[in-house]
Parts: structure tokens; sequence; C-alpha cells
């Protein structure tokens, strides 16, 4: 009766499957404004229920005003409830008409093998970390972060990389694009304006002009920026990724370095020191951050969703030490803190060097997908290519000679199954970088890896021999 059925298998009560059928056929117009619902009794028999349970369902519709009641008058739907239902099946319609992306070859950037993360491992230390937290923890903990996770960090931030670093200058993230929204507002100016490397992470740099600012790029080489374009004209922070340029691969030369702390200097600015994956440098040590040259001027962000799974949400940035309690304040009117669960669980994998093993035998895993990629490109495009970077990072970028990638080929690519990404797409100043294409590798097996090329190969092929008839 009433288009109401009741499914006494659910998890759901029954007072609220009912709320629920009525609800929807309110905001349908099934049942119109003023029409008056049974009565309590009559329902109840009908359901096979008890009047109670009737008397709750109206309850809920009542409390919510989406029915209303009067003495001695049956319940009435009240007016104003009908959703536009045209827009609501024209969204439904494009939902549907969106394809799930299927990739016969996946060369997506910045994904690690999710295989191989210790799943086992991470759920020990987090039931370790669950058990022994403090009950105070399960409250607001500050905008900081936990101390033990802080204290943590700046270990191996020594024992990787050399850095000696203060806890107290440690601020926990949920992730680097988090980060980046609390800089992007830490450094904002009545005319913003953001230095960036050109190419660099295009979406990235969409965190600073989706709150205004002017982005002004800076043209990068093999090496990274070229700090001899630097103007002084500007005066807004400089967004660079020194230690692996993304997404061309190069590791900034000191010199060069020097001469991007001078310029902030000279400027009153700061420079956003992105290392979004130098842990993975396949052939001697990670580079030392831009931060151990000058604290004072560089924010560094690091991340441990490319290390470790994307869906662990910790990032952190070291502030330098006149800007944290803006910092301090921005975050906690953004969302405080990062939930203490994670942050005790990462803490605990730091301090027993689960961590370190897992990227010591990620290297090595990494280094020799990136060999067989090597061999691959060798074996299909013989000598009409070229790396670019150092050995490092979940990607390469490759210089294909005499072929021109653009947004074309990448929709072509696409709907031929293979993912992956032009380096014009992440360049600000189009027309430098035509003819190189971004692939990752970390998360493909050997096999996916000379397939994928092989692939790859023969859709370039195609590819461009059909634009070459048409021209």
């Amino acid at each position: 009766m009433w288009g109401i059925e009741l499914d006494r298998s659910l998890d759901i009560s029954l007072k609220r499957q009912i709320y629920q059928r009525l609800r929807d056929q309110m905001i349908n117009g099934i049942l119109k404004e003023g029409s008056p619902l049974p009565s309590t009794r009559e329902l109840a028999q009908s359901l096979a229920v008890s009047r109670n349970t009737v008397n709750e369902a109206y309850d809920m519709l009542i409390a919510e005003g989406y029915a209303e009641s009067r003495q001695g008058a049956p319940t009435r739907v009240v007016g104003g409830l009908i959703l536009d239902q045209a827009k609501l099946s024209a969204f439904q319609q494009h939902q549907e008409a969106i394809p799930v992306p299927s990739f016969r070859a996946d060369f997506k950037t910045g994904q690690p093998d999710l295989r191989q993360f210790p799943r086992y491992a991470w759920q020990r230390v987090f039931q370790k970390a669950l058990g022994e937290m403090p009950v105070e923890l399960l409250g607001y903990g500050g905008p900081q972060g936990l101390v033990q996770l802080r204290e943590e960090i700046a270990a191996w931030l020594l024992r990787s990389k050399g850095m000696t670093v203060d806890a107290g200058d440690i601020y926990i993230t949920a992730g680097a694009t988090q980060a980046l929204h609390l800089v992007a507002d830490l450094l904002h100016t009545d005319h913003p304006e953001i230095l960036a490397e050109d190419p660099c992470n295009i979406e990235m740099i969409q965190t600073f002009i989706q709150k205004g600012y002017k982005v002004t790029p800076v043209p990068v080489d093999a090496h990274g920026i070229e700090t001899n374009a630097l103007s002084l004209d500007h005066r807004g922070p400089i967004y660079v990724t020194p230690s692996h340029q993304f997404p061309l691969g190069g590791i900034l030369p000191a010199a060069r370095r020097a001469e991007l702390i001078r310029f902030a200097r000279r400027c009153g600015s700061y420079v956003i020191e992105d290392d979004y994956d130098s842990e993975y440098r396949y052939y001697g040590e990670p580079a030392a951050p831009l931060y151990a040259m000058a604290s004072d001027r560089v924010i560094y962000i690091g991340t441990f969703s490319k290390v470790l799974f994307p869906a662990l949400r910790i990032g952190y940035v070291l502030v330098p030490r006149e800007l944290q309690s803006r910092w301090r304040r921005l975050r906690t009117y953004t969302d405080v803190q990062n939930p203490p669960f994670e942050q005790a669980a990462l803490a605990e994998f730091l301090r027993t060097r689960k961590f370190d093993r897992h990227i010591a035998r990620m290297k090595k895993l990494y280094r020799e997908r990136r060999q067989v990629l090597l061999d691959a490109l060798a074996d299909c495009f013989g000598e009409q290519w070229r790396p670019w970077g150092d050995a490092a990072g979940l990607h390469l970028a490759v210089e294909f000679a005499g072929m021109a990638f653009d947004d074309s080929f990448r929709d072509h690519a696409r709907r031929s199954g293979i993912r992956t990404v032009p380096v014009e797409h992440h360049c600000i100043r189009k027309g430098r970088h035509t003819d190189k294409l971004l692939l990752g590798y970390g998360h493909l097996e050997p096999g996916e890896i000379r397939y994928s090329v092989q692939y790859l190969h023969q859709f370039a092929a195609e590819y461009f021999k059909e634009h070459a008839r048409h021209r």
C-alpha cells in the first residue's frame, strides 16, 4: 500500500524505511502538496507493523518539515518539496555517459606500486599505535601535528638527507596539495604573483591560480630552473622542484641554488620547494634539499603519498619561523588538524625503521623497472629517443626525434587505450617541449612495461603516418 515495501532483512529500522519511502514520494511529486497521509492505524495494519512504528516515522517527517499535523486533522504533505527532475535526470544521464577509463598501456605518473605496500606491517603498527594512544589525543591536538610524528620526520630527514631540522619547525598537513593551499594563503598579497618553473606540475600551480595569483613562467633546461632568467621586477614567491624537477627530471646545480636564494633575499620573497619524490634516486644519495641552504627563505614541502600510498593523506612542511604563527592561525581555521590515528601509525612506522626498509626495497624494484623501460624503448624506437633528467622518481621524460605530441595525440592515445601525458600539457608557455612524453612506470610490472612500450610504438607509428597523410 502507498508504494511502500518493507525489507526486514535490512539493518535499516522499519520506521526509517517508512519515512524514506514517503519522503521520496514527496520530493518526486508522487505525493502532492496538501495530500493527506493515511491514518497511522490504517498504514500500520497494511504494512503489518506496530502503530508506534508508523507514529515514529510520521514524527520524523514532521520534525524535518516534510509534513505537518494539526489537532483533529490528518497529517498532510507540505509545499515546496519537489526537486527539479529535469535537471536531476540530465545530471544522471551525464554521469552515465562518462566511461570508466580502461587502459591497455597506462603510463600514469606519480603512482607507486600499491601491490608492494606492506599492508600487514602497517596494520600491526596501526593497531599498536591506536591501542597505546593516550585518551587526550582523541580530542583536538592543534594545528602542528603529533609531536611523535614530527620528531620521527626530523630523524628521518637527518638520516636520509643529512638535514638537521628542529621538530618545532615541522607542520603536518593532509598531503602536498593542502600544503600548497595553505602556502598560497600564507603568502597572499593585494596583487599576488608567483614565479614558477616552466614546465611544472600544472595541477599544483592551479592551486595558486584559483586563489588569484598571476603566474610568471621561468624556463627550465635539463638541469632545472634557469636562474639567469629571473627578474627583479617580480616580487612573488618562486615554486620549484630542485631535487627532481617535474616533469623533466633534472637536479638543480649548487650555483643555481645559491643564485635562487640570493634572488629571494633581494626580493624579500620565499622559495616554495616541492620535494615530491626525491627518496627514489637510484644512483647515489638523495639530493640535499634547498631548505638546507636557507631555512629562513625556503618553505619545504614533503609528502608520504608518493612513497607509501596516495590514500595516506599525510604530508609535512618546514615553515620559516617568522611565518609560523600565521601558519598556525590559517590551519586552525581551515581544518585544525589531521586525524591522530594515521599520524601515530606513521610515527611508529618511522620509529621502527619499517619505513626505511620499505624505501630501500622499493628503490631497488623501481631502479630495475626503470632499466626495463629504457631497454624496451631502445628495442622499439631504436635511436629515435633520449631520456631526460636524473635517474630518480617514478616517471621518465622521453624526447622522441621528429615527433610532436599535443592534445590531439593524447586524446587519440586515450581512445586507443594508452594513458600518457605530453610534457606540453605541463607547460605554461607552449612550444618548447612538443617532442617529449611522460612515461610513468613505478606501478607497472616488467612485463607490463614491455607490452606498454610496444603498444605505444605501434600506435605512434600509425598515428604519425596517418597525420602525415592528411597534411
